[in-house]
């Protein structure tokens, strides 16, 4: 970490992904430890009516436990959250999730901007949020947002992308914090500790 960055600032680690992202979250949570100090709150667009099997293949890489939040559950350090099939995850609190089945937005139910607009707005300036490989523009306004309430914003460099829509659509439309590989992303998450 250099120039002004304080990693004790941040008090949540929210990440988005669609298409081409769930091998990179696996990557990433291979590498998380255990003991991790943020909780890992998960957006990833996701089939609505298929509830089984993704929480548990994260689970098999992850070292800390993986859960799909209920609503009014309390949000814990060392601890991956998932939005659930067919819900919005929303940080309700900076402690307390809450669920919502409204509308679609881009196209998708769970929503990155849902998700990444409530921690900013949760949160203010004491989110960290990450934007993975995708083929729609679901995750730019909330990353505006985030940036907006001062938090801080990687995007992964979409020239590394499977589906660099997502992560393009980001970086047009806020000035973001890092341009990040996924190695790149891993090594700092990992500093984050």
């Amino acid at each position: 970490m250099s120039g002004s960055f304080n990693k004790e600032q941040y008090h949540v680690l929210v990440i988005g992904g669609s298409a081409g992202s769930f091998p990179s979250v696996s990557r990433i949570l291979e590498h998380l430890p255990n003991d991790y100090r943020l909780p890992v709150v998960m957006c990833l667009h996701r089939l609505r009516d298929k509830r089984e099997g993704f929480k548990e293949a994260l689970e098999i890489k992850s070292k800390m436990p993986v859960c799909e939040p209920n609503d009014k559950d309390l949000i814990l350090p060392a601890h991956v959250y998932i939005a659930p099939a067919n819900y919005h995850l929303l940080i309700e609190t900076p402690h307390f999730f809450a669920l919502a089945t409204t509308e679609l937005v881009q196209y998708s139910r769970p929503s990155i901007d849902v998700l990444f607009e409530s921690a900013a707005d949760a949160l203010k300036s004491n989110v960290l949020a990450v934007l993975l490989s995708g083929a729609n523009r679901d995750g730019a306004l909330g990353m505006k947002r985030i940036h907006v309430k001062g938090g801080y914003t990687v995007v992964q460099d979409p020239a590394t992308c499977s589906m660099n829509t997502m992560p393009q659509a980001a970086l047009d439309l806020t000035p973001v914090d890092r341009i990040l590989d996924l190695d790149r992303i891993i090594e700092f998450l990992i500093d984050l500790h």
